[in-house]
């Protein structure tokens, strides 16, 4: 049954309307979307990459692929309200593993009566949650490594771009221009946001005060909501510009005026870091020695431009937001 949600709003719950960016809002249907095996028209070029790290670490058939089925539900532990505009992966890793005993056990049977039965690994966190959330948070930031911090730096500037504009939507236009223009089926009638195609209704007797707005990169199309007493409504919705997170091609850099600045190699490694890499690859890709290509690399981790991230045996090399920002000066 699809139902009309309506969520009310007093004068305290539009004050405390505002927005944040959250990692977990980014794991869950990003995770979704690689088990699907699906060639997404915006996120193959980044699946491709990522679905052959995750297979390797066995996570296709961990813990997140018993709490992410294929559609519908996600336990609501797995996406803690964020205190702040941008919680680091570390601080909602903490509030899973915080999660209370009975809050996870609710959400658990909700999933059950969802799919049917929960799985094995599933059993056991219901009978102990306080003993398995860290093995969940344990397989959770493995994925984080594997699939999306070499990529964090272009997924949040595409993340704070959404939230920029509409803050300054809000500052020129009033929070009615926002809530209106943030989705097809959203609508707001000065009293209560209303929200078309659910199939459960929505209501301040099941949410807290205020609301809070995600944007997300891996969401799709549609929005994503979280109702848990006494935190605020979460409402998770497609950011703009994700279109843009994996271009086919880009500018090529010009080397020799950063090769000025960095060095010949140094600059070749960063223009070679469009995806993320290892050591081997780049040395593979660049014709420099695998010694050659860690000694550069750790001096543009030093002077942080590259990030590091463990993906297995190997770590994964790729550009910070500060190199984006000076390749693109150098593509001008």
């Amino acid at each position: 049954m699809v139902v009309l949600a309506e969520l009310a709003f007093s004068a305290r719950d539009l004050a405390q309307v505002r927005f944040a960016v959250s990692p977990m809002w980014e794991v869950t249907p990003s995770f979704r979307l690689l088990m699907s095996g699906s060639a997404h028209p915006v996120h193959r070029p980044w699946a491709d990459q990522v679905r052959p790290r995750l297979v390797a670490a066995g996570l296709d058939r961990g813990w997140l692929a018993e709490l992410i089925p294929p559609t519908g539900y996600v336990p609501d532990f797995l996406n803690p309200a964020p205190a702040g505009p941008a919680p680091t992966p570390v601080e909602e890793w903490d509030a899973i593993r915080a999660s209370p005993a009975e809050r996870v056990r609710q959400d658990l049977d909700h999933l059950a009566r969802h799919q049917g039965r929960l799985g094995p690994r599933l059993r056991t966190l219901h009978a102990d949650p306080q003993a398995r959330l860290a093995k969940v948070t344990e397989e959770i930031e493995t994925y984080w490594e594997l699939a999306l911090a070499p990529y964090w730096a272009r997924i949040r500037a595409v993340l704070d771009a959404d939230v920029f504009h509409r803050a300054r939507m809000v500052a020129e236009h009033g929070v009615a221009r926002l809530l209106n223009d943030l989705h097809s089926s959203l609508s707001w009638d000065g009293k209560a946001l209303r929200m078309s195609g659910r199939k459960q209704p929505l209501t301040r007797t099941t949410a807290g005060a205020g609301l809070l707005l995600i944007p997300s990169a891996f969401t799709g199309p549609g929005l994503r909501t979280r109702t848990t007493l006494p935190d605020p409504p979460q409402l998770a919705y497609p950011a703009r510009g994700v279109g843009l997170l994996w271009p086919a091609a880009r500018s090529v850099p010009r080397t020799d005026a950063l090769s000025g600045v960095l060095g010949r190699s140094r600059a070749l490694l960063l223009t070679e870091l469009e995806t993320p890499a290892s050591t081997t690859q780049l040395a593979h890709r660049t014709g420099l020695s695998p010694a050659g290509v860690s000694q550069y690399l750790t001096a543009l981790r030093k002077a942080g431009l590259v990030s590091a991230h463990r993906a297995g045996r190997s770590v994964l090399y790729a550009r910070t937001a500060a190199a984006e920002t000076l390749l693109e000066a150098a593509c001008g």
